[in-house]
């Protein structure tokens, strides 16, 4: 007969008045991890004590109980109901449930609930904060609740919303935890299944592959045209935003790109409306316009509109209120939302009195136009008051009276004697009254004059600079050449190739912020330049004539136009001026190059930007995700391709050097190389 199994028998358990309990010092638990005292002392305030206390009996040294029990296991349950014992929100005689525990060692205790509890997996828990979101708790409560922000709560709700096929394989470890992040990107499940089954038969599974993946194709809410459009008008309008809540993602991705196409063309038609109904013979609207555009067109200058008496007692108490905000908060590490919104409706009044629109000329408006578009930023730009050569007034030929006929060959004797042959003319009789001179002898006195010039101009270096710099601004802001003697040309280069982004690129901007500045203190009659160019002080003019010369550079390689002697002095001159491209914003990208070259050049640029083993882990890919990879990697970085890059100052004088010594004696009387070399 088979022998009966012994039953265990369960501790009991009883109510304990909290002041009769004790720590014990068999306790295995030394270092604080998990919920906070605080947090958790909250919590049993809130839910009561969801789990009893283990303890034993205190015994005396004659083994009989002395009416007090010490806890071996729940040290942090004791000191949260201690918390509120002195918080006075708990009596100091409150019956606590407690496990009595006999025999055994109380180290056992300690360590048995510690290490037997199974902690909640991820998933479980994201699940649970699902169940109490749908059961009618906010995400403020549930965060309050359970002693997390409420970003945390998004962040799992999100991760509970991914497609239950990924969430159930993240169950079974088919997937980490940083790729179902990634997968909360979309909140399309059938998207997210077919990323997932491309990343399935692909080497590489990082995570910013799959966010790659489920976002390529959608706008940037960082992209020129989101930020015009705006996102809330774009939700408004049926639109899906995606979202990482677990990177930094400059304000997600908007999804539907007809969508944002067809706002940002309806909003542009609306203002261009608003800018047509100024006046202007055309208008010519797009959210980028090419590099150049406006080359070949005067701009017709307006006149600022002063401020009312009102307007600057507004624009007065503006400045003032924001001077006070500054003040009040200087050295504040984080300003208050309410004031730092404030600050900045205070900066977009005050610069939307600092610039207005310019008032034109009805006559102007009638024949000029204006172009535009969208700024990098997201604002409106507007560039108005352009003349095209064919709306130009005929130029009336200048009489005798007012512009004498000047030889300005550059031989002037042989010039002269031509225009003798041509117009044969004997010299008239003498008379009483003044007669006008001939032709010929006016044409044989002005070279005459223009040698002298010549010879007293190239003896005076400051009088030829202002010359130069006054016949070349004539060129650059008035398109007009007929007011300087001199004939210089100057041609302000429109590039026929036009590179994406070049009209938004930080170079760009930094020449039409520059030329703009020009425009606003040059005198707006031709007429009047010179007297004004010779009342500048040196630093000034030395800066127009730098940006004036500046707009003639032409360094593009272009197929049909060869060109090896012009870029290799492009390339001494980036020397001289120490361009930095990587600096002046130029990072590689799909678009730019990255896309455009081969495979091999792709494994070159990642490979000098970072290292072998990085390009090695992007070599089995397609050319087009190892193009966006690479993009990735060089995002850090101030790679540049070779055409970009400037020759360091050490290989740039020891060209220098090998072609001074290269020189032969023979033109050490000419006097510009004398100058040059010094």
């Amino acid at each position: 007969m088979a022998s009966a199994v012994q039953k265990i028998t369960l501790a009991s358990s009883r109510d304990i008045p909290f002041n009769k309990l004790m720590l014990s010092q068999s306790n295995v638990r030394r270092v604080k991890a998990g919920v906070s005292i605080e947090e958790l002392a909250e919590d049993i305030a809130r839910r009561g004590l969801l789990q009893g206390l283990s303890v034993r009996a205190v015994r005396g040294a004659d083994g009989v109980g002395t009416g007090m029990f010490e806890i071996p296991a729940g040290g942090r349950r004791y000191r949260a109901l201690e918390l509120l014992v002195r918080q006075k929100r708990l009596a100091k005689t409150a019956p606590v449930p407690c496990v009595v525990r006999e025999g055994g060692l109380p180290e056992e205790d300690s360590l048995a609930e510690n290490v037997q509890r199974a902690p909640l997996h991820p998933l479980d828990q994201f699940r649970a904060f699902l169940t109490l979101r749908e059961k009618g708790q906010s995400e403020e409560e549930i965060a309050a609740a359970f002693f997390v922000s409420v970003g945390v709560v998004k962040q799992r709700l999100k991760l509970a919303s991914v497609s239950p096929r990924l969430l159930d394989i993240y169950a079974e470890d088919g997937l980490s935890l940083d790729q179902l992040m990634a997968f909360t990107v979309s909140g399309d499940h059938e998207r997210q299944e077919q990323v997932f089954e491309r990343i399935y038969q692909s080497y590489d599974k990082q995570p910013y592959v799959i966010r790659r993946m489920l976002t390529e194709g959608a706008v940037r809410a960082s992209d020129k045209r989101a930020r015009f459009i705006g996102i809330e008008v774009y939700e408004t309008a049926g639109g899906t935003l995606l979202r990482d809540l677990f990177q930094g993602d400059e304000g997600g991705w908007l999804h539907d790109v007809a969508l944002v196409d067809r706002l940002v063309a309806d909003k542009l038609k609306a203002d261009s409306d608003a800018i047509a109904a100024e006046g202007w013979k055309w208008i010519e609207v797009a959210p980028d316009f090419p590099y150049g555009h406006t080359f070949g067109l005067r701009q017709i200058r307006g006149e600022s509109i002063a401020l009312t008496p009102e307007e600057v007692t507004a624009r007065d108490a503006l400045q003032a209120e924001y001077n006070g905000l500054s003040e009040e908060y200087d050295g504040a590490e984080e300003l208050p939302n309410e004031v730092d919104s404030r600050l900045g409706e205070i900066e977009a009044a005050l610069e939307a009195f600092d610039h207005r629109p310019l008032a034109f000329d009805p006559a102007d408006i009638g024949r000029a136009g204006a172009f535009v578009s969208i700024t990098q930023d997201g604002a409106l730009r507007v560039e108005r008051g352009y003349v095209r050569p064919e709306d130009e007034f005929p130029v009336a030929a200048e009489t005798e009276e007012a512009a004498p006929p000047r030889a300005m060959a550059a031989d002037i004797d042989d010039n002269a004697d031509a225009i003798a042959a041509d117009i044969p003319q004997p010299e008239p009789e003498e008379e009483d009254a003044l007669a006008p001179i001939s032709d010929r002898l006016m044409a044989e006195l002005t070279a005459h004059r223009t040698l002298g010039l010549r010879n007293a101009l190239g003896g005076q270096p400051d009088v030829a600079f202002l010359a130069a710099l006054h016949a070349l601004t004539l060129k650059v802001f008035y398109h007009y050449g007929t007011e300087s003697c001199l004939e210089l040309e100057l041609k302000s280069v429109a590039f026929g190739s036009q590179a994406q982004g070049l009209n938004d690129s930080a170079s760009a901007k930094g020449i039409h912020d520059r030329h703009d500045g020009w425009v606003k203190v040059l005198p707006k009659d031709p007429a009047d330049l010179w007297d004004d160019l010779q009342g500048w002080e040196a630093d000034s003019r030395s800066g127009l004539f730098a940006h004036v010369v500046s707009l003639s550079v032409n360094a593009v390689q272009e197929p049909w136009n060869r060109r090896p002697h012009a870029l290799a002095h492009a390339d001494r001159l980036a020397g001289a001026v120490s361009l930095d491209m990587a600096g002046a914003g130029w990072k590689p990208t799909v678009d730019n190059y990255l896309g455009r070259v081969t495979k091999a050049r792709i494994l070159q640029a990642v490979a000098e930007a970072k290292d072998q083993r990085a390009a090695d882990r992007i070599e089995h890919l397609k050319k087009g995700e190892m193009a966006a990879e690479a993009e990735t990697l060089l995002a850090d970085t101030s790679w540049l391709p070779e055409p970009l890059r400037t020759a360091d100052q050490e290989n740039d004088a020891s060209i220098t050097q090998d072609a001074d010594e290269g020189e032969t004696s023979d033109t050490d009387d000419d006097p510009s190389h004398r100058v040059a070399a010094e």
